[in-house]
C-alpha cells in the first residue's frame, strides 16, 4: 500500500484564512455595549467583529480604544464617555451593512 505525500502547505482544513480586520490598534470608535460576556466583560461589535470591553454592562455608550487584536475578536479599553449623536450614526452604518451583508 502507498500513501500520497502532501507537498508543503497544503494542510487539510486549514488553508482557509481570516478576512482582514476592520479595527486597528490604538484607534478609537464610539460604541454601545450590547451583550455581557461570561467573564462579565461588555461585548460590542465593530463591522462585524466582537469586541470585549471589561468594566462595562449593556447600554452604556462608551468611547473605546482597541488594546489587541486577535483571529475572532479584539479587546479594548474605555477612554471615554460616546458623544450620542455619533454612536447613533455608527449603529445607522453597521445596520445599513449586515442588510448589505443579506
Amino acid at each position: 500500500m502507498r500513501y500520497e505525500r502532501r507537498g508543503r502547505g497544503e494542510r487539510r482544513g486549514f488553508d482557509r484564512g481570516f478576512p482582514p480586520k476592520p479595527v486597528e490598534v490604538g484607534k478609537e470608535y464610539d460604541v454601545e455595549i450590547q451583550e455581557t460576556s461570561r467573564r462579565g466583560e461588555g461585548i460590542t461589535r465593530i463591522k462585524g467583529l466582537v469586541t470585549f470591553v471589561p468594566n462595562t454592562k449593556p447600554g452604556d455608550h462608551v468611547r473605546i480604544k482597541i488594546t489587541r487584536i486577535s483571529r475572532r475578536f479584539a479587546e479594548a479599553e474605555v477612554v471615554g464617555e460616546a458623544e450620542a449623536k455619533e454612536v447613533e450614526e455608527a449603529e445607522e452604518e453597521e445596520t445599513a451593512e449586515e442588510d448589505e451583508a443579506e
